[in-house]
């Protein structure tokens, strides 16, 4: 089995050979033994002993897996209420007033809308149009861009659907929308 290599890391080298200096001056008849001259190299560099130095230079035995993320909080009756705005036909029938119940619209309004798409101001207000009955595809155009789901150029002449995954509600109520959705 092949030594593992034990990194000794040195701030002050002056300070580390004054302090091996005076562990070596104490017995100054004899030379050290490998194991005592070890353990005050490591003294010398800050630590208890040789053994301590191995122990903070040694690489874990078996890592612990790295804890699995808690699921997100999902809110059903807020998909329910949510899902209940949009008629048969998966269209926002009126916008709502709280923001949380916004950001749901936006990511159903987001999965309808395609993907790799450039479009143009005008494009993205007919498709929009189509998919809300509030007469209001502005609001809805400016909020997917200020929410991250869409790329907007500087002069406004091209908007990009940009991919991401949706978080666990907006998963759940596109889901529960995808029936209503016309083809």
């Amino acid at each position: 089995m092949p030594r593992q290599s034990i990194p000794l890391a040195i701030a002050d080298l002056s300070q580390f050979s004054r302090a091996l200096g005076a562990q070596l001056a104490v017995r100054p008849d004899r030379a050290p033994s490998h194991l005592s001259l070890l353990n005050m190299l490591a003294r010398a560099a800050g630590f208890r002993n040789f053994q301590h130095l191995r122990a903070g230079a040694a690489p874990a035995a078996d890592p612990a897996p790295p804890p699995e993320a808690a699921p997100e909080p999902v809110d059903l009756r807020r998909i329910a209420k949510v899902a209940g705005l949009f008629d048969a036909e998966g269209r926002l029938s009126r916008w709502p007033s709280k923001r949380a119940q916004q950001i749901l619209c936006l990511w159903a309004l987001w999965a309808r809308l395609p993907a790799a798409t450039p479009m143009s101001e005008r494009e993205i207000g007919e498709r929009l149009r189509a998919l809300h009955l509030f007469g209001d595809p502005a609001i809805l155009r400016r909020d997917l861009v200020d929410l991250g789901l869409f790329r907007r150029d500087p002069d406004g002449s091209n908007y990009l659907r940009l991919e991401q995954a949706p978080p666990a509600e907006a998963r759940l109520l596109i889901r529960e929308l995808a029936p209503r959705s016309r083809p």
